[in-house]
């Protein structure tokens, strides 16, 4: 079955892109295939597991459940966009502030879950600017990462509030 290519626009880190795109091409498979994303992450598939974690017009969102067509016209965030997220440029280690707290943290081990986390913590950190733990471990409940634990991320999340 050939389904009919649609014409699709939208700005990805800040660069214009559009493309041609079949109907229920996922948008998480479109920014890694297409827009050169490679750090939206696709690790369950259903949005479960928040490795997939971008932004689009401003709204957290998992790139996985959201296809192509959907992103027509909008303005979309990933891991590259962080520094724009943070309302911060990257210090001399070419980290903004949350990455370097996830390093000095070690709250990280193999990374593939990290430019989820970072993407929606950025986002959470822009709406709390005094979180409290709970409503921090509230925020996590929504990755999973199967490596570090949460101790670490929760240390480094609430390192960047001080």
């Amino acid at each position: 079955m050939n389904e009919p290519l649609v014409q699709i626009a939208m700005t990805v880190d800040g660069a214009p892109l559009s493309a041609r795109v079949r109907p229920r091409y996922l948008l998480s498979d479109f920014l890694r295939e297409r827009a050169g994303a490679p750090g939206v992450h696709v690790a369950c598939g259903h949005g479960v597991c928040g490795a997939c974690t971008i932004v689009v017009d401003g709204v957290a969102v998992r790139a996985c459940l959201m296809l192509a067509v959907q992103a027509d016209g909008a303005t979309v965030q990933t891991i590259a966009s962080l520094p724009v997220l943070e309302g911060t440029v990257t210090e001399g280690t070419g980290l903004t502030p949350l990455q370097q707290a996830f390093r000095d943290h070690h709250a990280l081990q193999c990374g593939y879950c990290t430019p989820g986390l970072l993407v929606s913590s950025a986002k959470f950190l822009a709406a709390h600017r005094a979180p409290t733990r709970a409503q921090i471990l509230d925020h996590l409940n929504g990755h999973l990462c199967r490596c570090s634990g949460y101790a670490n991320i929760i240390a480094a999340i609430e390192s960047v509030l001080q």
